[in-house]
Parts: C-alpha cells; structure tokens; sequence
C-alpha cells in the first residue's frame, strides 16, 4: 500500500498545485477502494484538500492569501470526466468568445451532453446544463463552440455583420467541417452553417 501511496503522491506533485482530480484519474495505478482510503488520508494529513465527495484539489497556497479555492473550470471538468460527458462553455461564453456578444457571464454555468447537475463547492455553485444542441463528434472545439454561440444568440439575432464576425473566428476548416452538424441543428441553423460557407468560398 505504500508504494501504491507514494506513487500517488508523485503524480500529484507532478500535475503540480492547482490540479483538481477524481479517484477516477488513478485508475492505472490501484483498485477504487485502494484509492479511496489513500486520497481520505492525504486530504486528513492536509497534503490534499477534499472540495466535495470524490473531487479533491492539491491547492495553491498564497503567501499573503493562504489556500487558495480552487478554479470552476477545472472542477466542471473534474465532474465531467467522472461521468464521462463532454462540457463547453456556456452559450453566453461562447459568444463572448467569438466576438457575437459583448456581455461577459457569469464563469458559474457551463453546458454539457449528460444531464443538468448543479454541484456546491463551498459557497459557489457549479452547473452544468444539458446542451440543446449537441456536440458533435469530428469537428472541432471551435467548431462546436460556434454552434453553441448561435443557439444562443437565437434565429431572430442573426444578421450578416454577425455571420461575418463569427466567420472571421473560425479557420477555413472549422467551417467546411461544420456542414457534419447540419442533420443534428435546427433548419435555420443549417442556413447560418451554408452562409458562413459562402463567405469561405467567396474568400
């Protein structure tokens, strides 16, 4: 068990503070229940801190500030990998991202393909809401997010300037991939994909 716990010890000191992780990140190297009762201890001996069931986080400490609270992001992605659902940001942040909106959200919310789950860690609230529009597999990151980004911005606040800005963003194959998502989006989704086609084609 020692040697199961010291191994567990350097992998962590390797992710370096900051990291958050699951028992389900070390898998490869025990049995659950070994991992379990090894994680328990470390975060008893203050080596690791327990943000909630199953979530632990080796902190940064502050010299002025002390343990700092873990990042929302690498939680989101902690609960995400120990469901095995894919997260993005919310649709608020993805048009953000990609220049559609200037509104900055709230970091608290993001999407995902399993279902909704609100997670409390310490006084703040991590959601996680079941996206409408699904995440398509084969295309990239920023390809998805520019799917998001639109649902959010809705059929009703689509104009040119807008198809313009988000084509700009985008590399030639981000949209040529897009045209895989067109059996999965609503209709006037699919005419946005075709108009940011015809801006790629026309140069």
């Amino acid at each position: 068990m020692n040697n199961i716990s010291d191994k567990i010890v350097r992998i962590i000191r390797a992710k370096r503070r900051g990291w958050v992780f699951s028992p389900k990140d070390f898998l490869n190297v025990a049995p659950r229940s070994a991992i379990d009762n090894i994680l328990s201890r470390l975060a008893k001996k203050g080596f690791i801190r327990r943000i909630e069931k199953g979530i632990y986080d080796f902190p940064k400490v502050s010299a002025s500030l002390g343990i700092l609270s873990p990042r929302l992001d690498d939680i989101a992605n902690v609960i995400a990998r120990k469901t095995g659902d894919r997260i993005f940001p919310s649709g608020a942040m993805a048009a953000n991202l990609l220049g559609l909106s200037t509104q900055v959200p709230a970091k608290s919310t993001y999407l995902t393909s399993g279902n909704t789950k609100y997670k409390k860690v310490g006084n703040r609230t991590v959601i996680l809401k079941h996206a409408h529009i699904p995440f398509i597999q084969g295309i990239s990151f920023e390809a998805n997010l520019a799917l998001q980004a639109l649902f959010y911005m809705g059929k009703e606040n689509i104009n040119d300037e807008l198809v313009k800005t988000c084509a700009r963003q985008l590399s030639n194959n981000d949209i040529f991939s897009l045209t895989k998502a067109a059996p999965l989006i609503p209709v006037w989704m699919v005419t946005v994909v075709y108009k940011l086609q015809r801006l790629l084609n026309n140069g």
